[in-house]
């Protein structure tokens, strides 16, 4: 018997409008086996919360190229926490310096992959850390 595939919600939040990045890893992560549900621009919070536990998803991506990944970050994972879906693995990519991933990995956001990541690191992260 096959083993399920892995669900993965990819969503922008806030006000960016740049999303070719986050249609390109969606299709890199299809390529890998994945399932992906791309929720498009301007996602709030919540919106991404209540998509995340409707579909059942393994991994919560978002998408982040305003600057506003902590703030942001920070309301999910209280969101994420409160709803009771603390299992699933949260990950963040786009405009994210250095100095700003351990304040993202304190809050729970297990993966940071910063512009011009590797598809094949992204894949491999999801594949490893996801709880099935």
């Amino acid at each position: 018997m096959s083993e399920r595939r892995i669900r993965v919600l990819l969503a922008k939040p806030g006000l960016d409008g740049h999303d070719r990045g986050a249609k390109v890893v969606a299709h890199a992560l299809k390529e890998a086996g994945m399932e992906v549900i791309y929720t498009g621009l301007h996602q709030t919070v919540p919106s991404i919360v209540k998509q995340a536990m409707q579909e059942g998803v393994d991994v919560i991506g978002l998408s982040i190229m305003s600057g506003a990944h902590v703030p942001i970050c920070r309301k999910l994972m209280s969101m994420v926490k409160k709803e009771g879906i603390g299992d699933v693995l949260v990950l963040v990519g786009g405009v994210i310096p250095n100095k700003d991933i351990p304040i993202l990995n304190d809050l729970g956001v297990k993966g940071t992959f910063p512009g011009g990541t590797r598809f094949e690191e992204i894949t491999a992260f999801i594949k490893e850390n996801v709880r099935h």
